[in-house]
């Protein structure tokens, strides 16, 4: 697995540190979680996008 370094603010390292303790995960699990959530949103909101476009022209053509 890749090591990445990130820089964050020392206050929300230690939210996110709260939140896997509460949770009972590592600091990494729960960012590799919140990215995953991230990514499929982000999706999501493509295909949306994508959808609506498509209906947009859809009833120009008709």
């Amino acid at each position: 697995m890749a090591r990445v370094l990130i820089s964050m603010p020392e206050e929300f390292l230690n939210k996110i540190d709260g939140v896997a303790e509460v949770e009972n995960r590592t600091r990494s699990e729960l960012i590799r979680e919140a990215l995953r959530t991230y990514i499929h949103k982000q999706k999501v909101r493509e295909n949306s996008i994508a959808s609506k476009n498509a209906s947009i022209l859809e009833a120009l053509l008709d």
